[in-house]
């Protein structure tokens, strides 16, 4: 094969791929559904199964479907709007998705930049760092928090979470969420987030950063967040003079 056929063949696949990104992302295959086989997608497309293959694969790379031998493709993107007023954890349950929580970090840590930067005198904090992934297996979000270190919150690295609901603890310690100030971009990973999400480092994701405080101005939680871009969605809404 010529280099002009193999840049054809890339394009077709490439466009193939971003055609059903589309189908999926709108809603026309939903999640769970199974895809047309691979026979039914090089008629539809008119190109060769390796083709279609290799559109699969980046789908699947996308962590826009999954694919299962014997049985074939399916759309694992939700396309759910979260409400995360509430808290990541229970905006996912109240979605329906079945995910599971793993805690990778829950201790007292001394941060004197993060201290100085939130405007905060004391730079101890509580770490509850957590990972999100389908039953699968496949990882969907990273979230990294800091909570003031408090008699009612020093309790958290030895007791645990109540309910698995960071929200719950909190409130329960007597920080009760009044406002907050978030920041949305887009990232790679670092090295140590790729490792402990088990995903590849080129893939992208939103990264948020969040501040919650209490009506009494008092810090409630810092977090950090990458959200896998095909599982969760940001919405703004807003008044227009």
């Amino acid at each position: 094969m010529t280099l002009p056929e193999r840049e054809v063949a890339q394009l077709k696949h490439e466009r193939i791929a971003q055609v059903l990104e589309r189908e999926i992302r709108r809603g026309r295959l939903s999640y769970g559904e199974r895809l047309p086989g691979e026979s039914a997608l090089a008629q539809r497309f008119s190109v060769s199964r390796n083709t279609v293959r290799a559109a699969l694969s980046e789908l699947g790379d996308a962590g826009l479907i999954t694919t299962r031998s014997g049985k074939g493709s399916f759309v694992t993107f939700d396309g759910q709007l979260l409400d995360d007023r509430k808290g990541w954890a229970q905006a996912l349950r109240d979605s329906g998705a079945e995910l599971t929580v793993t805690v990778v970090c829950c201790a007292v840590v001394r941060d004197l930049g993060l201290a100085k930067r939130l405007g905060v005198p004391d730079p101890e904090f509580v770490a509850i760092d957590r990972v999100r992934a389908q039953p699968g297996g496949l990882a969907v979000s990273y979230e990294c928090s800091r909570v003031p270190l408090t008699p009612a919150t020093s309790a958290i690295p030895e007791r645990g979470l109540l309910d698995g609901s960071l929200t719950r603890t909190l409130t329960e310690a007597g920080l009760v969420v009044a406002r907050a100030e978030q920041w949305v971009s887009g990232r790679r990973p670092t090295e140590r987030e790729a490792t402990v999400m088990g995903r590849d480092w080129a893939n992208w994701f939103l990264a948020v950063r969040r501040t919650n405080w209490t009506e009494d101005d008092e810090l409630v939680e810092y977090v950090e967040s990458l959200l896998d871009p095909a599982h969760f969605q940001l919405r703004q809404t807003f008044d227009v003079p």
